[in-house]
């Protein structure tokens, strides 16, 4: 039976063992999503989609590419591991946390009953002392090559069991919050005891080479109560750094151990390096253990790594990582378009690490940053369909007879499909991000159209958003407290953007600020209203069917890179409102690396319907190259650009898409790009 004790997090509410209890944690906690219903026309049919196509597609692939299989054998003692990687086990897990989620808000007995047959042969698999790795466990004589002969021997560089075991405990929890069963809760539970009677002070050490398990103790710590759950947790941050079997003088980012970020302690790390989906699951916990422990030095680090990928190493989609060699972060404003990695699992985590530095620190810039990755990195790797993807998601698609670089077209699934699950796993808990509370304040981060139902400074509030965002900027919230009044403050949230902010730093700026400034009226009255970390803070004593309606100005703007990028020099890219637009071939006459967007190009904004399950798509009439009939003149006409979202593109099939346009024609390139006339700018 559950607790009627709860702790809120950014993924949705961790409902707590009888018994459980905890000191510190984070100064500012998430409406729980099961308490935010949504109702608008841009989140609610993905997350819809994620129910009805993505979900069960994941479940169908991980039975016929025998990851289900897998389990079975482990079960059994018996056959050959099946599938390429150790951690395919965790796709499993993460479907099962993406369903739990998903079953909270929409109950689905066959799905329920589905997911209770899948517990059974998980648990079928975990071994007598609670050890659960299906790559070893299926023939222990002969276990996978990256996972060594013993327990943890490749931890620290090869075999995934602890990052396997990291995906279990958020799964179990997740199952359940939504069911209230023990059955993948208790799984979990024996496998994490085990690992804490291993590892910890005195004990075996090791700083796991692939992060998350320290953020799925963090998960247990808060739904037990168990302080060996978290200090386990610490302990495995702390190992970082301690290692004496790399070379710190070498480059190679294996050699040196940076690739899984433990070249050097912790709190002594100030750059995001390595791995970067392994590096944001470590900066997440960094930001849990800071949190619940009040750990100053560790909270000290974790601010200067943001600051440093905010302004050095982040695409203007809010991707991550930059190069593909190792699935890492590349060195300070090192931001190819071509090659850029940007690995979907990568802007996951971001949401995930953005998320926990709002709710320690109460600025909405983390906020801005995880709007960006939300509204532009992310959706991009999942298909309008729901289960088509990519892994990678580049900047620019060069012509395809020249293409080498990165994923022309979307696959539906992949031999890595870390991806595919850990969107399935997000998507139904984004309504625990859109608003969240300290004391009498109630923060309005993100701008969807829905319900909530809340409790602040005491009072029940009912509150319910109208909007049609990202399109329009208009946004209306209707405040009715269950009484006649109820006095708390709404801090909405003036995103970047609409302050002349490109980004939290001088990596991206608008090119020209705005004149225009976000209005605010309370029952149809303006206001005026005082700023405070990016909020407009509306403090009253709200009585029934109070409205305040924001207007945000949604203008075209023209961005520009820090120069220090070498590859947007002379470029400018598009964006409107939070959206980062791309031109693709299928609207610009099978064409994009040939366009020119000039300093005084004028565009228009219109809404389509029809297209891409409607969008707002940004058009002007801008000189393209071109070359004539011999091949042997090249000139410039002018023609219209059509420009789409860039989280939209790719669904119509492979062709030239590009984010970054040259504002004039410095040089030819004769040879790397011949049916584009080799336009290239900045050299």
């Amino acid at each position: 039976m559950l607790s009627s004790k709860f702790f809120l997090l950014g993924l949705g509410l961790t409902a707590a063992l009888p018994g459980a209890a905890q000191q510190s944690d984070y100064p500012i906690q998430a409406v729980p999503f099961t308490k935010v219903k949504l109702t608008d026309s841009f989140w609610l049919p993905r997350l819809k989609t994620n129910t009805d196509v993505t979900i069960p597609a994941s479940f169908a692939r991980c039975e016929s590419t025998n990851r289900v299989k897998n389990f079975e054998m482990a079960a059994a003692h018996s056959g050959k591991f099946a599938t390429t990687y150790p951690f395919d086990d965790t796709d499993i897990y993460k479907t099962i946390e993406g369903a739990s989620y998903s079953l909270s808000v929409y109950p689905d007995k066959k799905l329920d009953a589905y997911v209770d047959e899948l517990i059974k042969k998980v648990g079928a698999a975990q071994e007598p002392d609670g050890y659960l790795y299906t790559a070893r466990t299926i023939d222990p004589a002969h276990p996978h090559h990256w996972a060594g002969q013993e327990r943890w021997e490749k931890e620290r560089e090869l075999s995934p069991e602890h990052y396997n075991a990291g995906h279990l405990y958020e799964a179990a929890v997740a199952h359940y919050e939504a069911t209230g069963k023990r059955n993948l809760l208790d799984i979990a539970l024996k496998n994490a005891d085990l690992v804490c009677s291993v590892f910890g002070p005195g004990k075996r050490s090791v700083a796991p080479g692939h992060e998350i398990v320290e953020m799925g103790l963090v998960r247990l710590y808060r739904v037990t109560g168990q302080a060996k759950y978290l200090n386990t947790a610490k302990f495995f941050l702390e190992a970082r750094g301690q290692y004496k079997g790399y070379d710190p003088k070498s480059n190679d980012t294996w050699k040196n151990g940076s690739y899984w970020q433990d070249h050097k302690p912790v709190v002594a790390q100030t750059e995001a390096v390595g791995h970067a989906v392994r590096a944001e699951y470590l900066y997440s916990a960094m930001a849990d253990v800071a949190a619940l422990t009040g750990d100053k030095p560790l909270l000290a680090a974790v601010d200067s790594i943001w600051n440093n990928m905010v302004s050095k190493k982040m695409y203007v989609t809010g991707g991550p990582g930059a190069a593909g060699d190792g699935e890492r972060f590349g060195a300070n404003y090192e931001l190819p378009n071509a090659t850029a990695y940007n690995e979907t699992c990568a802007s996951v985590a971001d949401v995930f690490w953005n998320e926990r530095m709002f709710q320690l620190h109460g600025d909405s810039k983390y906020v801005d940053v995880m709007e960006k990755v939300l509204y532009n990195g992310l959706i991009s790797g999942v298909g309008l369909d729901g289960k088509s993807f990519f892994y990678s998601n580049a900047l620019q698609i060069k012509s395809l007879e020249s293409y080498h670089d990165t994923e022309p077209a979307r696959s539906g699934w992949f031999e890595c499909s870390c991806c595919p699950t850990n969107l399935a796993r997000l998507m139904p808990a984004l309504p625990g991000y859109v608003y969240a509370q300290k004391g009498r304040s109630l923060y309005a981060n993100l701008f969807v159209s829905g319900k909530a139902d809340l409790t602040v400074n005491k009072h029940k509030v009912q509150l319910i958003q109208s909007t049609n965002y990202p399109w329009d900027g208009g946004l209306k919230f209707t405040v009715d407290p269950a009484q006649s009044s109820a006095d708390f403050d709404l801090l909405v949230r003036i995103p970047g953007w609409a302050r002349n902010e490109a980004m939290p730093s001088n990596l991206y700026t608008f090119e020209q600020p705005s004149a225009q400034q976000t209005t605010i009226k309370v029952n149809g009255k303006p206001v005026t209203y005082q700023m405070q970390n990016g909020y407009a803070v509306l403090s009253r004593k709200w009585r029934k069917h109070d409205v305040v309606e924001v207007s945000l100005p949604m203008e075209i703007r023209r961005v520009h890179a820090n120069p220090l990028v070498k590859d947007d020099r002379g470029k400018v890219a598009l964006q409107r409102g939070p959206v980062v637009y791309c031109a693709e071939w299928q609207d610009n006459n099978g064409k994009a690396s040939n366009i020119i967007v000039p300093a005084d190009a004028t565009f228009t904004a219109a809404y389509q319907p029809n297209l891409l399950n409607g969008v707002t798509t940004l058009t002007a009439t801008v000189p393209v190259v071109q070359l004539d009939a011999s091949g042997t003149s090249v000139s410039t006409a002018p023609r219209t650009l059509t420009a789409i979202p860039y989280y939209a593109w790719a669904n119509r099939g492979k062709g030239e898409m590009t984010v970054w346009f040259p504002e004039k024609v410095t040089s030819l390139d004769l040879l790397s790009q011949p049916t584009a006339a080799g336009v290239s700018a900045g050299k």
